[in-house]
């Protein structure tokens, strides 16, 4: 079971969005569908927080709001019915196993009636939770997972991502996906200061792919990452060492190096 985290005070707002199956430019995928608004993991680099402009939130900091999508299946199981059947990615500006899921299982929900329907569906999460609906994942037909690993140092996650899940945790999370026959992918973004070449040794038995994501750092993040030593990252060969790790491991087929900053608005 997932380990009890740090908690930030956070405002719960339950909302009722006109729409849950939302049409992306993301290549490769029809559809995302974010069953919360903000997200209380509140990763201080976090691409998403261009939400806050656009959600009733001005103002406020990201990770001390959630809005929750309270009618989130209902209006899933009318658009599935009457919306072109396509590929659906879970999710994009949140993350669907943040903590208020444990509580609200929107996600849970949405699985149910996407199996149902059988569309194909990706998942990204960085939450050991996700394990909670293996039964489900295993009922559909097309399925990815990825979980999200951002660095395989604790004390840098503590200071970047202190309210997300312990990255041994993820690990294992992905190993319990892997051993029940889902397809996995790990997520290795935005690239913070790691061994790659360690980190790709404990992924390779583990993960059927990886995609590798250096993501843009706010100016706050670049001021700390300086202050903590990490300035090394902002270097764009960085980018190019991390690859090369795990080019070594992986190979180029099961290697992918994207940039999420420009596809997922």
């Amino acid at each position: 079971m997932p380990r009890s985290l740090p908690r930030r005070k956070c405002t719960v707002r339950l909302v009722e969005p006109r729409e849950i199956l939302t049409a992306t430019r993301i290549p490769g995928y029809d559809y995302c569908l974010n069953p919360y608004t903000g997200c209380g993991h509140g990763c201080l680099y976090c691409y998403a927080q261009f939400m806050i402009r656009f959600s009733g939130h001005a103002g406020e900091r990201w990770g001390s709001f959630v809005d929750v999508k309270a009618t989130a299946p209902g209006l899933l199981l009318r658009e599935v019915r009457r919306k072109k059947r396509g590929e659906v990615l879970i999710s994009t500006v949140t993350d669907p196993y943040q903590p208020l899921e444990a509580k609200h299982r929107l996600t849970r929900q949405c699985l149910e009636i996407l199996a149902q329907a059988q569309w194909p569906l990706n998942i990204l999460t960085r939450s050991p939770l996700v394990c909670r609906d293996l039964d489900l994942l295993r009922r559909f037909d097309s399925l990815e997972v990825g979980i999200t690993i951002t660095t395989n140092r604790e004390p840098v996650r503590k200071i970047l991502e202190p309210f997300s899940p312990p990255i041994p945790d993820r690990i294992e999370a992905l190993r319990q996906l892997k051993a029940a026959g889902i397809a996995t992918y790990a997520f290795v973004g935005p690239i913070l200061p790691l061994d790659a070449a360690e980190l790709a040794q404990s992924l390779e038995p583990i993960a059927d792919e990886v995609l590798l994501d250096r993501l843009n750092y706010p100016n706050r993040v670049i001021a700390l990452l300086r202050r903590q030593g990490m300035e090394a990252i902002l270097d764009p060969t960085y980018l190019d060492l991390v690859r090369e790790a795990f080019t070594r491991v992986f190979g180029p087929k099961r290697l992918s190096v994207i940039f999420a900053e420009d596809e997922c608005r």
